[in-house]
């Protein structure tokens, strides 16, 4: 009969109802049960088959099943609004009552760092600390520290040359010719800053990097006076006793002039790519002021003498944190630059 057909349908559609586990299923239900070709819509085409008074219980029935499973389904519905809700709620959930966190803190870059150490450590010697231009004449560049004008440094290969005849500096030494100019002996100072040759990059050479040169005019200024500073200076900055080799090294703007290299840090001495396998790194150039360069700036090399050192900020950095490739320092890249 159509009113056991009906109570049958109520019934299932009621338990699927129940036990639908996501909002598709349920909406697939529906559709099955109360859509316009679902069964209660197929039972009610035959209505006209049944007596008037069967027909009107059929009815009833049919009208009152139908609404059963219209609440069903809304009740349904609404635990599954109800549920994600609840769930979105718990994934973004914020507890108000806690602190903002702030903007990260940052820190100063390792050259950076390095520095400021070099400096107030030659500060606390009593040296000056001077900065100069970045776009340089060729006069304080290369002429005024007596490089030969046929000198190989001056070649395009060395140096990058401006349309306008400045260069961009290859050395900090220009900055020490300045300060001859403006400051009488005796006199201390060093100058750090970015320094620029045209130079294919690797592991241990870049184009751009940064140097720090020093200078100390007085009377009877000698090579110990020298090894002293220097002794001093590596020592602070790598915060041990280091071991060094002198070699014989020409500089125009020094005589004489040594090289002065640092067993390497990173393997020991034992040889890898940034000590190109020797074992030792070259550090710094440095020596007794050339004659010529004191008397170019004005001052009797008769009466005074003095010594200059230059070294690279970046090559330090490298031995005293065990960086492997000076291309890091400049990658602009934060996990590295967050170790320090």
């Amino acid at each position: 009969m159509i009113q056991d057909d009906i109570r049958t349908l109520e019934a299932d559609a009621c338990a699927r109802i129940g036990a639908a586990a996501t909002l598709e299923q349920l909406e697939a239900i529906r559709v099955e049960a109360l859509g316009r070709k679902g069964v209660l819509a197929q039972i009610s085409k035959e209505m006209g088959k049944l007596a008037p008074e069967e027909r009107a219980q059929a009815g009833k029935l049919l009208n009152a099943a139908k609404q059963l499973l219209e609440e069903a389904f809304e009740r349904r519905k609404r635990e599954f609004d109800e549920s994600r809700l609840a769930a979105r709620l718990d994934a973004e959930w914020l507890d108000l009552t806690l602190p903002a966190p702030g903007p990260r803190p940052g820190s100063l870059h390792p050259i950076t760092q390095i520095q400021m150490e070099i400096e107030d450590l030659f500060v606390s010697l009593g040296f000056m600390v001077l900065d100069g231009p970045e776009v340089e004449t060729e006069y304080h560049n290369f002429d005024a520290l007596n490089i030969p004008r046929d000198h190989p440094a001056r070649d395009a290969q060395d140096t990058f040359w401006l349309t306008d005849g400045n260069l961009l500096r290859t050395h900090t030494s220009p900055v020490q010719v300045r300060g001859m100019e403006r400051f009488r002996p005796p006199l201390r100072m060093i100058a750090p800053g970015r320094v620029f040759r045209n130079e294919s990059v690797d592991a241990s050479h870049e184009h751009t990097f940064y140097q720090i040169e020093g200078m100390m005019i007085d009377h009877d200024v000698s090579v110990a006076h020298l090894l002293y500073f220097m002794k001093t200076l590596l020592r602070e900055v790598f915060r041990r006793d280091v071991s060094l080799r002198l070699r014989p090294g020409f500089f125009p703007f020094v005589e004489p002039g040594f090289e002065l290299d640092v067993q390497c840090f990173i393997c020991g001495g034992a040889g890898c790519p940034v000590c190109k396998q020797s074992g030792w790194v070259e550090q710094l150039g440095c020596g007794l002021v050339n004659p010529n360069v004191l008397r170019t700036s004005g001052i009797d090399p008769e009466q005074w003498s003095g010594f200059a050192f230059g070294l690279g900020l970046t090559r330090l950095v490298m031995m005293r944190y065990g960086v492997e490739d000076i291309r890091l320092l400049q990658s602009g890249d934060l996990r590295f630059l967050r170790q320090f």
